[in-house]
C-alpha cells in the first residue's frame, strides 16, 4: 500500500522546510483502489509506533513512511458530529469533512500517551474575524492572536496565531516539543498572512516562541507580538497565560467611572516607576511584586490624597534602562513584578481603594531586539523598509508603519487591550510630537514629505484619530493623555470637530515657562514676569495638564528642590510656592514621585527616591503640603470644576511685575464660593496689601504654604479677612492681606454680605 504524498514533499516536512504542513498532515479525502477514503497522516518525531483511534475506539495502526516519524493510516471514510471548541461560547467548526479521532503513540521506552491531532482541529477564526482582520478593524484581535487557552473535543491545549505574511513557514517552538518545531508547523490563512496551530497539551505556563523561515532563507525565533507573558528579561520567551483567571471586585468604580465626565472632577495624578519607587530586600533589583505594589502604593495615594497614579510603561521591555520606553511585549505586562493575574490584581485593589490607574502607552517607536517586531518576518513589517520613515535617529528605534491596516489594528487593538482585561482607567500616549511630524529631530533631506509636500504624518494622524474613537466609544468614562509639545492645534478637541480626540493634552509650555521662572533669583522675577501670564493666554485652548513628570528630574537638569534659587531656607520656600501655584493654576496636576516630599537627588530608576529624607522636619513640611494642596482640589469644585473653561478662571492683577505678586481667582459651577489666590514671587513680605474681590463679605484663609505646618514662616492672615467696602482693582469691594514671602495664600469666600 503506497502513499500518495510524494518522498520530496515528506524530506521537506521534516527537515521543517514545508511552507503548509497542513496539505499534508492531519485529515485528507483521498481516492484509495477508486474508492473514497481518510488518509491521515502526523509528524511525530519521538514516536516509534502509533495507532489511531477513531470515535467508535477502534484501534488502527498508522505506518511510518520515514524514519524521521512520519506517519499514515488510511481509514473508512466515517464523518461524525464536528468538532468544537468549547471554552468561548462562540465554537467555530472546520470546513471540511473529518472523523474525531484521537492519535496514540508509543515512544522509544514503549511508555503510551494519547493526544489530538493539531491539523484536525478547527480554526479560531470564524469568517467575520477574517473579515474584520482583513479590515484592519478587528479590535479585539487579541482574542484571537497569540496563544489562546482552548479546550477542543476533549482535550485542552493552546490554539497558537501570529501575523507573518512574509514568512515562507511559521512553527511553534517550546517546552510542549521539546523547543523542536517541525512536529508544530502552523497553518497558514493565505489571504491574511496569519499563521495557526492548536496544539494539544500545551498549557498555561508553557514557554514558547515562533520559529520563522524567512524569505532568503534564514530563521528567527521570535517572541509573540500578541502574548500575554513573557520571560524574566534577559530571558525572552513569551509565556502562555490565561487572563480569565481574576476574580474581579470592582465593579462599583467601574460603574462610577463611566457615569463620570474626566473634565469636571478633580484630578490629582501621581507618576510612578514601580521599578524603583520602593525597594524590597531579597528580591531581584529589589523590584516589590504588584500585589505589594498594590497595598503599599494604595495607602500612600490615600495619604497623599491622590486620585489617581499613572504608570510608566508596564508592556514588557528588555532593557530596564528605557524606563519601559521601549517595549517588546505590548500585551504583556512587565515579568519583573510578577504574573499577569498579579498586575489585574493591582488594578483591581488600586479601584477598591478608590485609586485610578492610568498606563503610559507607547505606539511612537520600538526597540531593534532580535526577538522582537523589528524585520519580523525577515522584512519591515511592522516599520517603514525606508530609514527616513522607519527609524527614530534620537532613540535608535524603529517608528511604526501607521499607514499599514495590520499595523493600526494591532495598535488600537493593543490600547483596547489594557482597558478590557485589565481595567486600566486611562493611557498616556508617549511622544505624539514624534509621531505628527514626518521632520521630527531630522535634517533637510532625511525625511519624506506626504503627498501633498507637507511635513504632516498624515496616517498617524488618522491612526490617532480612531485610537480615540475607539477608546472612548468602548469605554466610558476613561482618558486619554497626550504628551505633544508643540502647537499642534485641537489635540483635545473632538474628532468631529477637527481635533485629535484626545481627553488631555499635557502642557509642556506651562512647564517650561514656570521652571524657567522659577530658576530665577526673586531678585529678577519682576522682568520674567510674562514667562509665568503668558499661559493663561492659551490656557483654554486645549484640556492642559500640568505636568512635573520625570523628564523633569533626569539627565542632569537635578531634582526639582536642586532646581530652587537660595538658601536652604528659599529653596524649600521656592517648591512650596511652585506647587501651590501649580495647584491652583487651571488644568489637572501630575507629579512625579519624589518631588512631593522634596527630592534632593536627580531620579536614578535603579535606586529611587530617598525616603530617609522624611526624617526631616522640612521635607515632611513638602509631603503634608502636597497632601493639603490635593485634598484643597478635591474638596473645593472651584478649583476643579471648569479647569478647561474661562469661565473658571479671573485675573485680580496679573501687572504687578515690580513686586512679582500675581492674584486671581477660581471659580466653579453653580453656587460654588470664588477662591481667591495670592503668590507673591519674593522673598519680601507684603504687609496690609490691598486686593480687589468681586463680593463683599468674609474671605476665609483656607491655605498658606507658609504654614510652620510646611516648614514655612508662619506668616499670614488667619483666621480669614472681612471686606472693607473699598473698591479696588476695578471691583466693587476689597480686602487688606498680608502676603507671606515666597508664598501662596488662598482664600474662600464665606459668605455674602
Amino acid at each position: 500500500m503506497q502513499t500518495q504524498v510524494p518522498l520530496s514533499v515528506v524530506n521537506s516536512l521534516v527537515s521543517g522546510h514545508m511552507e503548509n504542513p497542513s496539505s499534508v498532515l492531519g485529515p485528507h479525502t483521498i481516492d484509495y483502489c477508486g474508492q473514497t477514503a481518510t488518509a491521515i497522516r502526523s509528524y511525530l518525531p519521538e514516536a516509534q509506533s502509533a495507532w489511531v483511534i477513531d470515535s467508535a475506539g477502534q484501534r488502527r495502526t498508522m505506518r511510518r513512511l520515514h524514519p524521521a516519524g512520519f506517519f499514515e493510516a488510511i481509514c473508512d471514510p466515517v464523518v461524525d458530529e464536528p468538532i468544537r471548541a468549547e471554552e468561548d461560547g462562540d465554537p467555530t467548526t472546520r470546513s471540511s469533512a473529518h472523523s474525531r479521532y484521537r492519535i496514540q503513540m508509543a515512544d522509544k521506552t514503549g511508555e503510551l500517551r494519547e493526544v489530538n491531532d493539531p491539523y484536525a482541529a478547527p480554526s479560531i477564526l470564524t469568517d467575520f474575524d477574517r473579515y474584520l482582520l482583513g479590515e484592519g478593524r478587528h479590535y479585539q484581535l487579541y482574542e484571537r492572536l497569540g496563544a489562546q487557552v482552548r479546550t477542543i473535543d476533549g482535550q485542552a491545549g493552546v490554539n497558537f496565531a501570529v501575523w507573518a505574511p512574509n514568512a515562507r513557514t511559521v512553527q511553534i517552538v517550546g517546552d510542549f516539543n521539546g523547543w523542536d518545531g517541525r512536529q508544530h508547523t502552523a497553518r497558514i490563512h493565505p489571504h491574511l498572512g496569519i499563521w495557526e496551530l492548536f496544539i494539544p497539551g500545551a498549557k498555561v505556563g508553557d514557554r514558547y516562541k515562533f520559529r520563522l523561515l524567512t524569505e532568503h532563507g534564514e530563521w528567527v525565533d521570535k517572541s509573540d507580538p500578541v502574548g500575554f507573558a513573557a520571560e524574566l528579561p534577559p530571558l525572552t520567551a513569551s509565556i502562555v497565560a490565561d487572563l480569565t483567571v481574576h476574580s474581579w471586585q470592582d465593579e462599583e468604580w467601574m460603574e462610577q467611572r463611566a457615569a463620570q465626565d474626566p473634565l469636571h472632577t478633580p484630578m490629582n495624578v501621581f507618576e510612578v516607576h514601580l521599578g524603583s519607587w520602593m525597594k524590597g530586600p531579597g528580591r531581584p533589583h529589589g523590584w516589590l511584586d504588584y500585589r505589594d505594589l498594590a497595598k503599599r502604593l494604595a495607602e500612600y495615594c490615600h495619604r497623599m490624597n491622590f486620585t489617581h497614579v499613572e504608570l510608566m510603561p508596564v508592556s514588557e521591555h528588555p532593557f530596564s534602562g528605557s524606563w519601559g520606553y521601549q517595549a517588546v511585549g505590548y500585551f504583556a505586562p512587565t515579568s519583573r513584578h510578577g504574573s499577569p493575574e498579579d498586575f489585574m490584581y493591582f488594578v483591581d485593589y488600586m479601584h477598591q481603594n478608590g485609586i485610578g490607574v492610568i498606563v503610559d502607552w507607547v505606539p511612537a517607536h520600538f526597540p531593534k531586539d532580535g526577538h522582537g517586531l523589528a524585520r519580523f518576518d525577515g522584512t519591515a513589517l511592522y516599520e517603514h523598509a525606508d530609514p527616513r520613515q522607519g527609524e527614530h535617529p534620537d532613540w535608535g528605534t524603529m517608528i511604526f508603519n501607521y499607514g499599514r491596516n495590520e499595523v493600526r489594528n494591532f495598535l488600537i487593538g493593543n490600547a483596547l487591550f489594557w482597558l478590557d482585561k485589565y481595567h486600566i482607567d486611562g493611557l498616556r500616549v508617549d511622544a505624539v510630537a514624534s509621531m505628527l511630524y514626518l521632520d521630527y529631530s531630522r535634517e533637510s533631506g532625511d525625511w519624506v514629505p506626504n503627498q501633498y509636500g507637507g511635513r504632516e504624518n498624515l496616517e498617524a494622524i488618522d491612526f490617532l484619530r480612531d485610537f480615540n474613537i475607539a477608546v472612548h466609544e468602548q469605554f466610558p468614562g476613561a482618558i486619554t493623555a497626550a504628551e505633544e509639545s508643540t502647537a499642534w492645534p485641537g489635540v483635545s478637541r473632538p474628532t468631529y470637530d477637527g481635533g485629535l480626540g484626545f481627553t488631555y493634552k499635557w502642557n509642556m509650555g506651562w512647564m517650561n515657562d514656570t521652571l524657567s521662572y522659577m530658576r530665577h533669583e526673586p531678585i529678577h522675577r519682576k522682568y520674567h514676569q510674562n514667562e509665568l501670564t503668558f499661559s493663561l493666554i492659551y490656557a483654554f485652548t486645549e484640556n492642559f495638564v500640568l505636568p512635573l513628570s520625570h523628564d523633569e528630574v533626569v539627565h542632569g537638569k537635578g531634582s526639582l528642590i536642586s532646581q530652587m534659587p537660595g538658601d536652604m531656607w528659599q529653596k524649600f520656600a521656592n517648591l512650596r510656592l511652585l506647587y501651590s501655584y501649580m495647584w491652583t493654576h487651571p488644568g489637572k496636576n501630575l507629579l512625579f514621585m519624589g518631588g512631593e516630599f522634596g527630592q534632593w537627588n536627580e531620579w536614578d530608576s535603579e535606586a529611587g527616591p530617598d525616603w530617609i529624607l522624611l526624617d526631616f522636619d522640612t521635607h515632611r513640611g513638602v509631603q503634608q503640603l502636597v497632601s493639603d494642596l490635593n485634598k484643597l482640589v478635591i474638596k473645593n469644585p472651584s478649583l476643579h470644576e471648569l479647569d478647561f473653561s474661562g469661565d473658571g478662571f479671573e485675573w485680580v492683577d496679573c501687572q504687578n511685575a515690580e513686586d512679582s505678586v500675581l492674584i486671581y481667582l477660581r471659580k466653579g459651577l453653580d453656587d460654588a464660593p470664588p477662591i481667591l489666590v495670592c503668590c507673591n514671587f519674593t522673598p519680601v513680605i507684603r504687609k496690609d496689601y490691598r486686593i480687589g474681590v468681586p463680593q463683599s463679605g468674609y474671605w476665609k484663609e483656607i491655605f498658606n504654604s507658609d504654614s510652620e505646618a510646611y516648614g514655612g514662616s508662619n506668616m499670614g492672615n488667619y483666621p480669614g479677612r472681612e471686606s472693607t467696602g473699598v473698591g479696588h482693582h476695578m471691583r466693587p469691594d476689597s480686602i487688606q492681606v498680608d502676603l507671606p514671602p515666597l508664598a501662596v495664600t488662598i482664600f474662600r469666600l464665606e459668605n455674602d454680605a
